[in-house]
């Protein structure tokens, strides 16, 4: 709803300003950490097979995809380095929420999704680096900047507030989906709005490539869960996992750290 009001109209959102945007963002990931402990990040390391399947898939599948699509449907530079930056950014916070509708390994989603985030601080910038600097102009140290400022820092400081205030941080959990799913539906109304009229002026071609990237990848992730043996609840984890995205995130580096405007309009539209 919050995208089909940006898309019809934008001013709705025209209040968010950019650093609004990025601290929106911040909180988000904040609201994450203090859900997390230690030993958390120590899981990441119990279950190695269909995590570093996921991050493989997040973070060299799903950009090389995006470039592939880009290209196969002639799309602009512009656009096709949005689609490459949707697939190199880390999985949303959505897609716990939907593993557990799917009846997903819930447990497994939040680790998968702690991984590609901690990921997304230095994969983003080295895809920035090395495959979108060849399509469109781009800071590269700015987007590894704006990862630490935006992902790490808050992760960081919530961890922290968990392990040194638990009681605190269970006093204001139950209040983190409320928080995480009013951050999520302001940026996503306020990412479409950004950009509403390129959105409308690119058509059914963007829409139709851009859903091919996220059936895909997800596609895929699921598949190679099964080759590598991986039960059937595991491969759907992967598959939510890898199709969702961060596109708040995408739309942000985008607007903070890329020459050309469209950039930002795959993330918008994902």
């Amino acid at each position: 709803m919050a995208a089909a009001a940006g898309l019809a109209k934008p001013s709705l959102f025209s209040w968010l300003s950019t650093e609004s945007f990025t601290a929106g963002l911040a909180i988000l990931m904040f609201s994450m950490g203090i859900t997390l402990t230690l030993e958390d990040f120590k899981r990441v390391l119990s279950k190695p097979g269909p995590v570093t399947i996921n991050f493989l898939c997040c973070y060299v599948m799903m950009p090389l995809l995006g470039l592939a699509l880009g290209r196969a449907f002639n799309l602009s530079a512009p656009i096709v380095a949005g689609l490459v930056l949707v697939g190199s950014i880390n999985g949303g916070q959505a897609s716990n929420l939907c593993t557990y509708i799917a009846r997903g390994d819930v447990a497994l989603s939040v680790v998968m999704t702690t991984s590609t985030t901690l990921g997304t601080i230095f994969m983003t910038p080295l895809i920035a680096k090395l495959l979108l600097g060849t399509i469109v102009p781009v800071d590269a140290v700015g987007v590894a900047i704006s990862a630490m400022q935006v992902v790490l820092l808050p992760i960081i400081l919530g961890v922290s507030l968990n392990s040194l205030a638990p009681k605190i941080c269970r006093t204001m959990e139950p209040l983190c989906p409320t928080i995480g799913v009013t951050s999520t539906v302001m940026l996503v109304g306020a990412s479409v709005a950004g950009c509403a009229e390129a959105i409308k002026n690119s058509g059914w071609p963007l829409q139709i490539v851009v859903m091919l990237l996220h059936f895909v990848g997800g596609a895929a992730g699921y598949w190679l869960c099964r080759t590598f043996k991986f039960g059937e609840t595991v491969a759907r984890t992967t598959a939510i996992e890898t199709a969702m995205k961060s596109s708040a995130f995408g739309v942000l580096l985008a607007t903070l750290h890329f020459g050309d405007y469209l950039v930002r309009v795959p993330s918008a539209v994902s």
